[in-house]
């Protein structure tokens, strides 16, 4: 919560999270006769989604609504309201979609935890802010249920580098 809105430190973070999203997204939409998932992905201008199920039924028909990032009154510091749309959209698929889990803060983590591997750790430490780090000033913070100020700042690397998987 006592994050600055901004921190220059975090934009080589940001700027590897953008295009790393971007390759992401353009997989996910790209045709599939070309490599891609050919999802079509609509941008739309409330909460399109009762629940995690239904989200996660539309994305196994390869299709998807996001609710645009201009209709939340949210807007991202860094990313432009198409760039953060797009992130969206690949966290919802790859993340909750993924793994079958929903927006709880269990299912936030899981989604974390399960998108994270597509990034590398500089990215992902853009990514730990933009799910955990909101996820956190959800849960204790807003308790009103509102999404948390959107924020260009790295959470400790205790909280977002990627756990290493122990056998």
């Amino acid at each position: 919560m006592a994050a600055p809105i901004r921190d220059e430190r975090a934009y080589p973070a940001y700027a590897a999270f953008c295009r790393e999203t971007l390759a992401q997204y353009h997989f996910l939409v790209g045709r599939v006769e070309f490599g891609g998932l050919g999802v079509d992905v609509r941008v739309v201008d409330e909460d399109p989604y009762a629940d995690a199920e239904s989200m996660i039924e539309d994305a196994r028909r390869s299709r998807l609504k996001v609710w645009a990032s201009t209709a939340t009154g949210n807007p991202h510091p860094y990313l432009s309201d198409n760039e953060n749309d797009m992130f969206r959209a690949v966290h919802d698929v790859f993340g909750h979609a993924a793994i079958g889990r929903g927006f709880d803060r269990h299912g936030e983590e899981a989604a974390w935890m399960k998108h994270s591997r597509m990034y590398s750790p500089l990215a992902g430490r853009a990514l730990a802010t933009e799910t955990r780090g909101q996820n956190c000033a959800r849960i204790f913070g807003y308790t009103d249920g509102q999404f948390a100020e959107q924020k260009v700042a790295l959470l400790p690397r205790a909280f977002s580098d990627r756990p290493v998987a122990v056998y």
